[in-house]
């Protein structure tokens, strides 16, 4: 279900893309659990990679938009009930999902996705891997021969199952694993990377008009380099970028 309308922004810049009097106002769905992607801050305001990403994609298509966040679980779902009009919260684009939303072109890079353990030493075989439910990571560690998948509904319960030894490892984006592994001396990297899906985009219902505003926008961040920025901005210059 929604949990929560954040905040308002009417943004109005003269560079973008004119809407039809259909989307006066649009809904940005994302789940607000997920930093750096996004979180929600100190004054309980949605924040993080794809707050300013989003109110930059608004402010060049001309739009009015509001961020609402809603579990992650029920993210597509609450979508095409016509509950927000995206989803903009770090969704890879799979063949799977394709087949319910339409997506935006990707506004990250397609990047290998990391195990996160308190063990170099570890290996998949018998292994327990924790990963967020309904997600890429989930769905590839459940193909593994021999490894045990432990779902769980928010990324910090993954996290909190290998401190406290009910996973040996976590699986789930570089980014998100990487900031939490060089802020805490017990978790480290472990394994080899994956790469998995096509990129992190904008999702909408199939057929919405709102899909071709955002991939001009989308389109007018990669060409003036203000996207890069962002990506380096928020993940650091190791960031995989355009």
């Amino acid at each position: 279900m929604i949990k929560l309308i954040l905040t308002t922004t009417a943004l109005t810049m003269a560079a973008g893309v004119a809407f039809a009097d259909s989307h006066s106002v649009v809904r940005l769905g994302t789940e607000g659990a997920y930093p750096p992607y996004n979180f929600i801050n100190d004054d309980g305001e949605v924040d993080g990679f794809e707050r300013d990403l989003g109110d930059e994609l608004c402010a060049r298509a001309e739009l009015t938009c509001v961020w609402v966040t809603n579990d992650w679980d029920s993210i597509i779902p609450n979508l095409t009930s016509g509950n927000y009009d995206t989803i903009i919260a770090g969704m890879s684009i799979t063949d799977e999902r394709d087949e319910v939303i339409d997506f935006t072109q990707a506004y990250i890079p397609p990047s290998p996705s990391l195990f996160m353990g308190m063990d170099d030493g570890i290996t998949l075989e018998g292994a327990m891997i924790a990963a967020q439910t309904n997600t890429i990571q989930a769905g590839y560690v459940a193909t593994l021969d021999g490894v045990t998948l432990i779902e769980f509904a928010t990324p910090d319960e993954t996290v909190a199952a290998v401190r406290n030894g009910e996973a040996d490892a976590v699986m789930a984006d570089n980014d998100f694993l990487l900031q939490i592994a060089a802020e805490d001396d017990d978790l480290m990297i472990v394994l080899d990377p994956v790469s998995l899906g096509d990129g992190v985009a904008m999702g909408l219902r199939e057929g919405d008009e709102l899909i071709a505003a955002f991939d001009a926008a989308i389109t007018s961040m990669k060409e003036d380099g203000t996207l890069n920025a962002l990506l380096v901005e928020w993940f650091g210059d190791e960031a995989v970028t355009w």
